[in-house]
């Protein structure tokens, strides 16, 4: 007797044998129990989920008549009668197939459609079952929509497609449609364990979940995988024989890539992926399998719950939740995401192996550097936005040092519609930039307080007074450097008396360079900051400010130390330059956070073999709290120390004072950086 393959022997015969689809099932269930029958249906879904499978367990429903001919219409099939068996073997007369795929004219369409107008000579209805439908032409759906749409009562279509999108709308209006899912990859190891159970063929467990990942959702790529392993294995199924069959990259090899990409070991990465390539196993597959740890890692991250449910005899499993506490969520997620467009650059490169190391390596390159901490992010003091003519918005306290002499109103003569000469820059405003020294992240409190007078009240906004648009010949007559028609443009005035002061928006071609929020009581001048006055940008922002403990000194130190060598890095250095060392009790330290998120059990351990590494702590614990001296905080202070700085000199500077006051120049917010 010639072998059955495993996916014709174990086709289901009934709706209770399938599985995966309890959605179809149910449905179709519930119609034949009530009668409630359409006329048309269309299933649609992958390849092997049980489309022609329904389509002749549906056949067989219409036409059973009963182990004693005398049934009817009924959902469970009894599979003895001369129909049930006549369907099963493909030789019902009022059944017919057609395979779209090779039968796709409109010639076919319409000698199938000929025999509609005929009743069925056997069974109850006639059954038209036409597979992969999308494959027809456009003419011969055109010759079969009037019959899909009002068919004789005793005639049924069942149409099955891969391809939904390629259905014109007017087939799929006419019909009742079930979209078959694939199947879960335990829907596949349930079917696969009875099924060989019943064939007394032994398997191991892990063989099988192999099988059931590489069917991807379908039964029937399942049993014939099945079918070709146990020919391999010679009638047993093993992991090492499955494995090698199905050239699947053994997990070991994943879950020690991604251990050492989690502990930064380079070394071991190059090595593993060097491995890969002696063995010959697929770097594609490679980069398949680490994806799908990780997406369990993420699972297991985001509901810890769940790693404490896993399958007791799934040793994949267990590793992948110890992985999930190994590894930062950021950085599994950073990783998946490398893994999912790094399968798509193999091909882009000379050798996949070698685009396989690169990927890898890639979050390692990715991986926040040591210097990069939240408070050295960018927060350097910022300037103050230009002040405009409108008035102030609020009240403006009054300097706290001693105010400078007003200087005399400046004489500008009536400005005349003529070309503005741009001014050119100063190269004494860069050297005094390059000149302000580098000043170390030493532990600097906030300076001592000055004395101040007495806050002035204002009763009204004061406004800003906008300096007039002035020309380099205008410069030259008030120097006594004009020209004949400088000397005449004031129209015979005395030059003694000062004209009248024409207020300009700035113009196209001026040079502008960074300026400072001033302010100014009405009808009175703007004038620079004298030197030695504090500003609003220098100011620091909340982060830049600490008060200096006991213990800070050494653990700035520390923590300095530990981030140059790189021995902290990612979640554990933040943890590092964020917390406050509050107290040392021989080897025991006691840090404080301020934020939950970076008390986590992993970081905590990370820091505290960094910190015995280095010879200090061998335990440590961790509060949260609020923090008035931590690392981060000492770092931001020196670098708004030296932004002030580096502003003091660019606004004391004289050719500077002379731009602002005498050429209405502007300085551009944010423009001056400390060397």
């Amino acid at each position: 007797m010639s072998y059955l393959v495993l996916a014709r022997k174990y086709r289901p015969r009934n709706f209770t044998e399938m599985v995966g689809q309890e959605h179809v099932v149910q449905a179709l269930t519930n119609a034949l129990t009530q009668q409630r029958l359409h006329h048309a249906y269309l299933f649609t879904g992958t390849r092997g989920v049980g489309k022609t499978t329904v389509s002749r367990i549906l056949a067989k429903s219409l036409n059973c008549q009963g182990p004693d001919g005398n049934g009817g219409i009924t959902a469970t099939p009894c599979g003895v009668c001369q129909a049930c068996t006549d369907i099963d073997s493909g030789r019902f007369v009022d059944y017919t197939e057609l395979d779209a795929a090779s039968n796709r004219g409109v010639d076919e369409v319409q000698s199938l459609l000929e025999q509609a107008v005929y009743k069925p000579v056997q069974g109850r209805f006639k059954v038209f079952m036409i597979d992969e439908v999308h494959m027809l032409t456009n003419t011969a759906f055109n010759a079969m929509l009037k019959t899909l749409e009002e068919p004789p009562e005793y005639l049924k279509f069942v149409l099955a497609t891969t391809d939904p999108q390629k259905v014109p709308v007017t087939v799929l209006s006419r019909c009742l449609q079930f979209n078959l899912r694939p199947m879960a990859p335990e829907t596949v190891l349930s079917h696969l364990t009875q099924v060989l159970a019943a064939e007394n063929v032994p398997a191991e467990p892990q063989a099988l979940r192999l099988l059931s990942r590489a069917a991807r959702g379908s039964m029937r790529d399942a049993l014939s995988l099945t079918d070709q392993a146990i020919a391999f294995g010679s009638g047993q199924l093993q992991e090492a024989g499955v494995r090698q069959m199905l050239g699947a990259v053994d997990r070991s090899y994943v879950f020690r890539l991604i251990e050492a990409l989690a502990l930064g070991d380079g070394k071991t990465v190059v090595e593993t992926a060097d491995a890969l390539r002696m063995n010959g196993l697929s770097a594609a597959s490679t980069l398949e399998e680490m994806s799908a740890v990780l997406q369990r890692m993420a699972v297991f991250q985001a509901v810890p719950q769940m790693a404490g449910a896993i399958d007791a005899d799934d040793p994949e499993a267990a590793e992948t939740a110890r992985l999930s506490t190994a590894m930062p969520a950021d950085e599994t997620q950073l990783l998946y995401s490398l893994c999912l467009h790094g399968r798509g650059e193999l091909g882009l490169a000379p050798d996949e192996y070698a685009a396989l190391t690169m990927v890898l390596l890639r979050l390692l390159a990715f991986k926040p550097s040591a210097g990069d901490g939240p408070a050295e992010k960018k927060t350097l003091t910022r300037a103050e936005p230009v002040v405009s003519p409108a008035p102030a918005p609020a009240p403006v306290q009054a300097p706290a040092a001693a105010p400078a002499p007003v200087a005399a109103p400046l004489a500008s003569p009536a400005v005349a519609s003529r070309p503005v000469v741009p001014v050119p820059a100063a190269p004494a405003v860069a050297e005094a930039v390059a000149a302000v020294p580098a000043i170390a992240p030493a532990p600097v409190a906030d300076p001592e307080p000055t004395p101040a007078p007495a806050p002035v009240a204002v009763q009204q906004p004061r406004e800003a007074t906008a300096l007039p648009v002035r020309t380099l010949d205008d410069f030259d007559r008030q120097h006594g450097g004009g020209d004949e028609e400088g000397g005449e443009g004031a129209g015979g005035a005395d030059s003694s008396q000062a004209p009248a002061v024409t207020v300009r928006p700035a113009v196209a071609g001026v040079m502008s360079i960074p300026v400072r929020t001033m302010s100014a009581e009405p009808g009175e001048r703007l004038q620079p900051t004298p030197a030695g006055a504090s500003s609003p940008t220098a100011a620091r922002p909340p982060s830049a400010r600490y008060t200096p403990t006991e213990e800070g000194d050494v653990w700035y130190t520390t923590v300095q130390a530990l981030v140059a060598a790189e021995a902290v890095t990612a979640l554990v250095r933040e943890l590092a330059l964020q917390s406050q060392l509050v107290a040392r009790d021989g080897t025991h330290w006691l840090l404080r956070v301020e934020r939950e998120s970076l008390n986590q059990p992993t970081a905590r351990e990370r820091l505290r073999s960094a910190l015995e590494a280095a010879g200090h702590a061998t335990q440590i614990s961790v509060e949260v709290g609020v923090v008035i001296d931590s690392p981060a905080r000492r770092n931001a202070a020196a670098a708004a120390e030296r932004q002030r700085v580096a502003e003091e000199i660019v606004m004391n500077d004289p050719y500077v004072q002379t731009l602002l006051r005498d050429h209405g120049a502007k300085i551009v917010p944010g423009s001056i950086k400390p060397a």
